[in-house]
């Protein structure tokens, strides 16, 4: 990665895509014709490049990208797409990236559109270390601030509480009026059950009574039957977490709702610094909320972490990694019996490329890896995994598999990815060959997310 302001390659700017049609119509836009308005500053490490492009419409779409974080840079464009970063803002760059007449240099201040957005991004860095150190009852708040705090936690964990109960008379009644019987009226009971579960504020326990619903009738009754153990076990642990240990009741209190904030992670754990390599980079989109997950794999350390941002309002996360960066960094992973989740702390350098693939085993070496992660956290859907050495096969019969190339094990692609044109890519780039892939290995079989063979690509 470049330093802050310094122009990039065509290559590393479509590297930040994140897809093939992005590239190419951001390519598209790597032109003067579109743009009108166009500057670029690198005064002080201020870097920033912003223009406004013709779009459809009567008005243009104004794009302004900051190049001063370390980390990569900060996007924002008005235009209505979800990807992030956008078309608009790839060809900005590309523009820039070119050189010449189209974005002149400039030691003035951005127009006033630009210059809002980056004072608010810079503020917002700004501010989140003093949140960490905030004085008082809190981090970043004020005594009085972080006694009202309390007293709405206590408040609510009043109601997740009385949530959990009432979901456990719920899964009595079930089991004594039997599995069958819940045939014909299960998405509606199972919704209502959901939505009172929102009202405890007790996300994760909802989330879990809506997966309930598909299972009902006899096709489904044994995993109902193990998924209402699972909830049932889950709502115990919930109203008796005072006597469980300290990483085991941190899991149970995430995975029923209760989140930490990141700035208390920071504050209360003990940083892990390693290189981290980008392993893949996927978004979520569940219509309110647009979902960022960033996956990595420390190089000396070897362990897995997860990165998650939110944004609404049509909007991407800011924080944007791509597949294939290394990551000179602090991280601070959320308290649990199997630490996952993380936040990004301190960058002690700029990413830089590497394609070399990371290490991995076959699908035996996969699933001992989920089996030990489940044995800490029963709740667990699946564990990030690399596979080495295997080959993708099609199976009109069974579905997709990922053999090991000696034969000898093979592990089913999750049902729910068999639909995903990533598949048949992954397969073009293997050409019948063993390649190296990175997912997510669960009950439901395993999730691609990336191959390297032998440069990264992301699925």
């Amino acid at each position: 990665m470049n330093p802050q302001g310094e122009r990039r390659t065509e290559d590393q700017v479509l590297a930040l895509a994140p897809d093939a049609a992005s590239r190419k119509a951001g390519a598209r836009l790597g032109v003067p014709g579109p743009w009108s308005g166009a500057g670029a500053r690198a005064k002080g490490g201020a870097g920033a490049v912003w223009g406004e492009c013709r779009g459809s419409g009567s008005t243009p779409y104004r794009t302004v990208v900051d190049l001063a974080d370390e980390a990569g840079p900060g996007f924002h464009c008005t235009c209505p797409s979800r990807k992030f970063p956008c078309k608009h803002a790839l060809g900005l760059l590309l523009l820039w990236s070119a050189g010449g007449e189209a974005v002149p240099a400039t030691a003035e201040d951005p127009p006033a559109w630009a210059g809002a957005w980056l004072d608010r991004r810079r503020q917002r860095a700004r501010t989140a270390p003093e949140a960490v150190e905030g004085p008082g009852g809190g981090p970043g708040k004020p005594a009085a601030d972080g006694e009202s705090a309390r007293r709405r936690a206590d408040r609510r964990a009043q109601r997740m509480a009385a949530g959990a109960v009432e979901l456990e008379q719920r899964l009595v009644d079930l089991l004594r009026h039997g599995l069958a019987a819940a045939e014909g009226s299960a998405y509606g009971h199972w919704e209502e059950t959901a939505a009172r579960m929102v009202d405890a504020q007790a996300p994760g326990l909802a989330s879990r009574a809506r997966e309930l619903a598909p299972l009902s009738g006899a096709a489904g009754a044994s995993r109902l039957l193990e998924e209402c153990a699972l909830l049932h076990a889950l709502n115990q642990g919930f109203l008796q977490a005072d006597r469980l240990p300290g990483p085991l009741a941190a899991t149970v209190r995430s995975r029923v709702g209760v989140s930490t904030g990141a700035a208390a992670v920071l504050a209360s754990a003990a940083p892990v610094r390693d290189r981290w390599l980008v392993l893949a980079q996927q978004d979520g989109d569940d219509g309110r909320l647009i979902t960022r997950r960033i996956w990595l794999r420390g190089t000396a350390t070897g362990r897995m972490a997860l990165l998650l941002s939110y944004d609404g309002g049509g909007k991407a996360p800011e924080l944007s990694l791509p597949a294939g960066l290394v990551l000179d960094a602090d991280l601070a992973f959320h308290p649990s019996a199997r630490p996952l989740r993380a936040v990004l702390g301190t960058r002690h350098a700029p990413p830089a490329p590497s394609l070399a693939p990371p290490p991995g085993g076959g699908a035996e070496a996969a699933l001992r890896a989920y089996g030990e992660a489940l044995r800490d956290d029963p709740w667990l859907d699946a564990w990030p995994v690399v596979l080495s050495g295997v080959v993708p096969v099609p199976d009109p019969e069974h579905g997709w598999q990922l053999a090991d190339a000696d034969g000898e094990s093979a592990l089913p692609v999750d049902p729910r990815c068999s639909d995903r044109t990533g598949l048949w890519q992954l397969a073009a780039i293997s050409g019948g060959g063993p390649v190296t892939v990175f997912g997510e290995c669960g009950h439901r079989g395993f999730a691609p997310l990336a191959t390297w063979a032998p440069e990264l690509v992301t699925l």
